[in-house]
């Protein structure tokens, strides 16, 4: 492999992921809720590792550009290292990582700790574009295992859910999440309604991550008048993420077409607005699976 030019990653990153919204804007799908695919975190094939944050979006957005069926990526060498061969011509996707170098401190800055963590480029094949590897076989999980362990995930979150009336929040003067009955949902299965219910709720339980007691995510500071717009960005991120992590298909919100171009005005304005949300999402993910029994 030749070596690649110097390359702007958060310009990079924040493009695909821009395509990847205007994309599906058409069939009121995002990059994180198409079906199937959304069900699985991207992951190495190499490591066997989940891939987080920024990475879990972009890797999701090139799958739908691609129209990749698995979102199974690894670099050139490590399919080399899998008995595999990256085929000719292909089309790398980018991944990045942080590397941290020392610095002199600033006296002047308390939040300065004499590093600085500078975003470096990876590239990465998808499973679809080697020869020589056979996927493995995963065997799908019973709709009511999904179910059951998408109900002890929600019992540990440490935010009570009343479920009543017919719309969904979180009220934050009280620390409740309100949804409505699953059966006012409509899915025209009981699959699909669950799928939109988790995928709400979820939704509401990330908005909850975001008070002080929490994760104290305070988006007015960096984004202003943007920072309710760009809020509902990190819930719906990371809502996307936590359903993948149960199994379940992220659902589009009704609520979606006032945000999108909402979303693509501030990220086309912000290069680092997609890092930040998408950063702030896995803290609230990360947050809830820690308060799990397992976790």
């Amino acid at each position: 492999m030749t070596n690649r030019p110097a390359i702007d990653v958060h310009q990079a990153v924040t493009d695909k992921i821009v395509a990847a919204i205007e994309a599906g804007v058409g069939k009121a799908r995002l990059p994180w809720q198409r079906a199937g695919l959304s069900t699985l975190l991207p992951k190495n094939a190499y490591t066997k590792h989940a891939y987080n944050g920024i990475n879990i979006l972009s890797l999701w957005a090139e799958a739908q550009v691609a129209d990749y069926p698995v979102s199974l990526w690894a670099t050139y060498r490590q399919w080399q290292e899998l008995g595999a061969q990256v085929r000719k011509g292909a089309k790398a996707a980018l991944v990045i990582f942080y590397k941290a170098y020392e610095v002199d401190p600033n006296p002047d800055d308390n939040n300065d700790d004499g590093q600085r963590r500078v975003a470096k480029a990876s590239w990465v094949f998808n499973v679809a574009q080697v020869d020589g590897y056979d996927l493995p076989e995963v065997p799908e999980r019973p709709f009511i295992a999904k179910r059951l362990e998408a109900e002890a995930f929600l019992a540990y979150i440490g935010v009570p859910i009343l479920v009543g009336g017919d719309q969904a929040y979180y009220r934050p003067s009280t620390d409740t999440i309100h949804m409505p009955d699953e059966r006012l949902f409509d899915g025209r299965t009981e699959t699909e309604r669950a799928d939109d219910w988790y995928s709400v709720v979820l939704h509401e339980a990330t908005h909850a991550t975001g008070v002080e007691k929490r994760c104290n995510r305070q988006l007015g500071k960096r984004f202003g008048d943007d920072a309710y717009c760009v809020e509902e960005l990190v819930a719906e991120l990371g809502s996307a993420m936590l359903m993948a992590h149960l199994g379940f298909s992220a659902q589009p919100r009704a609520d979606h077409a006032q945000y999108i171009a909402h979303w693509l005005a501030v990220l086309k304005a912000d290069k680092k607005a997609i890092f930040t949300a998408a950063a702030r999402a896995q803290e609230a993910v990360a947050y809830l699976l820690a308060r799990q029994p397992s976790g």
